[in-house]
């Protein structure tokens, strides 16, 4: 049996005024073929709290800058276990609601691992989430945001 690496990671359920998630176009690094979209976000630094990394992932991955207190508290919590360029990962996320009339993505931030392993971005509804036969993370996403815009009404 393979030992998980523990990490800790924050990711947002950015949203536009269409009620519409941002989702990155990804693959793994040891697995080409293997893609898949995911929300921003990412692993936390050494000592950094979830809100705290989650603003600082939103600005490196889509040059978005708010501050921590605009995200509120974690709308969904969950552990995932996952590989990443052959590295097993046993990974505790929150993540946070975002909303935003608009927005256009700035990746400049990217930093090396990103630039390789990110192929592209798009806005996607719940029902073309619900829909496709792509892969995406977390994959319960249409439900989640469903669930989360039953205690907050989309704009």
């Amino acid at each position: 049996m393979t030992a998980h690496t523990p990490r800790r990671a924050a990711r947002i359920l950015l949203v536009d005024a269409a009620d519409r998630v941002l989702l990155f176009a990804g693959s793994d690094p040891a697995r080409p073929e293997h893609r898949y979209w995911f929300t921003p976000g990412g692993g936390l630094e050494p000592g950094e709290g979830f809100a705290a990394g989650a603003v600082r992932e939103l600005a490196e991955e889509t040059g978005l800058r708010v501050a921590a207190a605009d995200l509120g508290e974690p709308v969904h919590w969950e552990v995932t276990r996952f590989f990443f360029d052959s590295v097993p990962y046993c990974q505790e996320q929150a993540f946070f609601l975002l909303r935003v009339s608009d927005w256009v993505v700035d990746t400049a931030g990217f930093n090396p691992v990103e630039q390789a392993s990110i192929h592209g971005h798009r806005w996607w509804s719940v029902d073309e989430l619900s829909s496709t036969a792509d892969r995406y993370y977390p994959a319960d996403l249409p439900a989640l945001l469903r669930r989360v815009w039953g205690e907050e009404a989309p704009c």
